[in-house]
């Protein structure tokens, strides 16, 4: 998820850059705007090189560049893509320009674009925060849903006590948080998720595999990871980036995926099952590359370990989640899935939908349980996730 960071300019601009890095904590990608006040506490470079994205400063890019296409409708892109707009510190002067819809600059002007939720954390000596003035724009701003994070009361930098000092990172961050829907409701939980496919050696030089990206069993591990759970995450090869700490366990095999399986069962209440694991591998891999000859080449292949069954035999209380990735009668296959190996739910999708099928950012599922099914329309990956998870902590509750 994307975050805009709106930094205004006052002395606690330099915590800024604290938030960035809590804000990083929870997985969140972080935009910093800066206001012309806010470059005379602390330099764009710091917030370039904490997020490693552009710092944007000016309406019409910097002051030696002219202005283009691009840079004159910037702050529409960014409007339309940040999933929440962060001020920290909001001065009473952006408060003023946010109640009174004046866009001034950058950052001002996106706030009027954006549709995107909005949370502002005053900083201000406290005369000013208490300033009727100050105290009405902040009516008219919560009045149109903006939330605001109070500031802490104690010794201000002007040297004053009182409140006006920006409030802690965690309650800054906390809000965030609220704001987004990203809970810790799963703290204190192990959930073991597999991820990706696997790779069956023919020869040194190829091997059956299938087109999964683990794309799904990535966001189910992000998902549970922001909301306090430990994660195991088992993947097959794939281009993906572990979440932030989760146990990365890379494999290559189905073999070597249900060892994995096996010997880090017993630490999880929940394990999810998302890898597309191979249901036939050669019976026989060549140690040299196979040749070309011109003739037609036979294929011998025994079945894979099925991992997913052998698991629903020993479960016990723990929850067990599949998936089913199918192209034809979904459900009934998904079904028949659900008895045959002992799961508590299969997650099924047809992967010949368009934004359901392997190595999209989307998916379309159905969550088939032994008394009901549940068909969710196109979503994102992580939304998908979080629902799937939602009814993973619900199942684990009733036991």
């Amino acid at each position: 998820m994307k975050i805009a960071l709106g930094v205004t300019g006052g002395v606690a601009a330099y915590k800024a850059a604290e938030i960035v890095r809590r804000l990083q904590q929870e997985s969140l990608d972080v935009q910093a705007i800066m206001t012309r006040a806010a470059r005379e506490f602390i330099t764009p470079l710091t917030f370039a090189a904490l997020t490693g994205n552009k710092v944007i400063t000016e309406m019409f890019g910097a002051d030696s560049a002219p202005a283009n296409l691009e840079s004159a409708i910037e702050h529409i892109a960014v409007a339309q893509r940040v999933d929440l707009l962060l001020v920290a510190p909001a001065t009473a002067d952006i408060l003023a320009q946010f109640a009174r819809g004046i866009a001034g600059d950058f950052l001002s002007t996106l706030y009027l674009a954006t549709k995107a939720p909005v949370v502002v954390a005053p900083a201000m000596n406290v005369n000013m925060w208490e300033h009727p003035a100050t105290q009405e724009n902040l009516s008219i701003l919560r009045a149109r849903g903006v939330h605001v994070v109070e500031p802490d009361e104690g010794y201000l930098a002007c040297g004053m006590t009182g409140a006006g000092r920006l409030a802690s990172i965690d309650a800054i961050a906390q809000k965030v948080c609220d704001v987004l829907g990203i809970h810790k409701d799963l703290a204190g939980q192990t959930i073991l998720v597999t991820a990706g496919p696997t790779r069956e050696d023919l020869d040194p030089v190829r091997f059956l595999t299938n087109r999964s990206s683990g794309k799904m069993g990535y966001a189910l591990a992000e998902a549970a990871r922001r909301r306090g759970a430990h994660v195991i995450l088992i993947t097959g090869p794939t281009d993906l980036h572990a979440p932030e700490g989760a146990d990365w366990i890379p494999v290559r095999t189905a073999e070597e995926m249900r060892r994995a399986v096996l010997e880090h069962i017993e630490r999880a209440r929940v394990i999810i099952m998302a890898a597309a694991v191979a249901d036939y591998r050669p019976a026989a891999a060549s140690s040299s590359k196979i040749r070309r000859s011109g003739e037609r080449l036979v294929l011998e292949l025994e079945p894979t370990p099925d991992i997913l069954a052998e698991i629903g035999r020993g479960k016990g209380s723990r929850v067990l989640i599949g998936f089913a990735a199918e192209t034809d009668h979904v459900v009934e296959n998904a079904r028949a899935k659900l008895s045959r190996k002992g799961a508590d739910l299969i997650v099924a999708n047809d992967v010949t939908q368009e934004g359901a099928g392997f190595d999209t950012d989307t998916n379309i599922v159905t969550l088939v349980f032994p008394d009901r099914e549940i068909s969710l329309p196109k979503l994102s990956k992580l939304d998908v996730a979080n629902t799937i998870l939602d009814h993973a902590s619900a199942l684990d509750q009733e036991r």
